[in-house]
C-alpha cells in the first residue's frame, strides 16, 4: 500500500511558549490537491512551517511519504521532496529572473541550465521576455509566476503553496490557479493554503478546514457547502 504524500499525526507546534497547533491530523494522498482553509490565526501557515522544517513540532509526527521528518532541518525536508512557495513569494529581488531560476541547479545535480529554462518558459512564456530583468522590478503576478516556476521545475513530491493569490489582480489569480490545476492533473501533490475559499475549492480534491489550531473539517469540496460556516469551524 502506497504511503500518503503527507501525514500529520497529532502535531503540536508554536513559537516559544505560545502553542499555535493543538493536535493537527491531516492526510494528503499522493497526486491530490488539498486546500487548507480557515480564518486568520487558525494555524494554516504554522502547519506548513511544521511540515517543511521552519518550525519544529513539540509533539506528534510529520511523515513525508512514510518517512518521519520531525524536527529535521529544512534542507533535509527539501531533499525528501518537499518544496515551498511562501506567502510573499520569496524571490530574490536583486537577482535577475534568470539568476533566480538557475539557483535551483546548485541544489539539484540532475537539473541543467537548459532544462530549467525550457521547463519554465514553456509554462510561463511571460518570464522568458523578462529573463534579464531584476526580480524586484516585476509585477506581483510575475513574481508569483517566478516563485512557482522555481519550485515546480524541481518536480517536488509535495508542493506547499501559501496564499498564492494575495495582492494579485483577478486575471492573474485565474492564471495561477490554471497552473495549479495543470500540476495536479499531471500528478503533482499539492497542499494549498488560501483565503479565497471558493477559488481554491474549484480545483481541490479535498478541503481541510482549520479552527483554533486543529483540523475541524476534512471532506470533498462538494460536501463543503457552507463556506462561511466552515470558516467558523462547523460543518454545513
Amino acid at each position: 500500500m502506497t504511503a500518503p504524500a503527507l501525514e500529520l499525526i497529532d502535531v503540536h507546534a508554536g513559537y516559544g511558549s505560545i502553542e499555535v497547533l493543538h493536535g493537527v491530523n491531516l492526510v494528503v494522498p499522493v497526486g491530490s490537491l488539498v486546500t487548507l482553509l480557515g480564518p486568520n490565526g487558525a494555524g494554516k501557515t504554522t502547519t506548513l512551517a511544521a511540515i517543511d522544517g521552519r518550525v519544529a513540532p513539540t509533539a506528534g509526527c510529520v511523515h513525508i511519504a512514510g518517512r518521519h521528518v520531525n524536527g529535521s532541518p529544512t534542507q533535509r525536508v527539501a531533499r525528501a521532496g518537499v518544496c515551498s512557495i511562501p506567502e510573499g513569494r520569496g524571490v530574490f529581488p536583486n537577482l535577475t529572473v534568470d539568476e533566480n531560476l538557475l539557483m535551483v541547479t546548485q541544489l539539484h545535480d540532475d537539473l541543467t541550465t537548459s532544462m530549467v529554462r525550457e521547463r519554465t518558459f514553456a509554462r510561463f512564456p511571460q518570464l522568458a521576455r523578462r529573463r534579464h530583468l531584476l526580480a524586484g522590478s516585476l509585477s506581483g503576478g510575475e513574481q508569483q509566476m517566478l516563485a512557482m516556476a522555481r519550485a515546480i521545475v524541481t518536480d517536488p513530491a509535495l508542493l506547499l503553496v501559501d496564499e498564492p493569490s494575495m495582492g494579485l489582480a483577478p486575471v492573474i489569480v485565474a492564471a495561477i490557479y490554471d497552473v495549479l490545476g495543470q500540476l495536479t492533473a499531471e500528478g503533482m501533490t499539492v497542499l494549498l493554503v488560501e483565503q479565497f475559499a471558493h477559488k481554491a475549492l474549484s480545483i481541490a480534491d479535498f478541503a481541510a478546514v482549520m479552527s483554533n489550531g486543529r483540523i475541524s473539517v476534512f471532506c470533498e469540496p462538494a460536501d463543503l457547502e457552507d463556506v462561511a460556516g466552515a470558516y467558523l469551524g462547523v460543518t454545513a
